[in-house]
């Protein structure tokens, strides 16, 4: 049925049961939801064991979406939840750290070895350090005594300019 140039949306060919048709049973949908109770104890026993069977084998023959019952594999960027009661947590165990808390904690131990080692002078660097100290020591020491003789030399030529 053409209603022009605009085509009907799938909505507008529901059709929605009205309060009428409910009252008079003749809607397609049923009243309740629920499970039909067996009128007899056998029937709930036998779908009591029905029901028991089916999970078990449910359990054994999972069915699984797509390729996933082909490829069995295990995909490791597949975030699986997990769901932990706290009672269920132990507390003596620690969790394993990332790569990158890993690596960040290996290079904050091996910082702290070589800073020990660059004070007790045992590292290339610090033996070249210490050499350069020496070398500036030695040659404040020299300048020192330079300085020393020569005030001691203008000491001694205005005590002979005084006499």
């Amino acid at each position: 049925m053409g209603r022009g140039k605009f085509k009907a949306k799938p909505t507008g060919r529901r059709n929605f049961s009205t309060h009428e048709d409910m009252v008079a049973g003749t809607s397609s949908r049923p009243k309740t939801f629920r499970q039909k109770e067996p009128e007899n104890e056998d029937e709930a026993t036998r779908e009591v064991s029905e029901d028991e069977s089916e999970e078990e084998s449910e359990d054994e023959n999972t069915k699984t979406k797509g390729v996933q019952g082909v490829i069995e594999i295990e995909n490791p960027n597949l975030v699986k939840p997990k769901n932990i009661k706290a009672r269920d947590i132990d507390i003596g165990k620690t969790s394993e750290l990332s790569r990158r808390e890993r690596e960040e904690i290996e290079k904050q131990r091996a910082h702290e070895r070589y800073m020990k080692l660059q004070e007790q002078g045992k590292t290339e660097q610090s033996r070249k350090d210490l050499d350069r100290l020496a070398l500036i020591r030695q040659e404040r020491a020299e300048a020192a005594k330079k300085r020393e003789e020569e005030k001691a030399a203008k000491e001694q030529k205005k005590a002979e300019a005084r006499k």
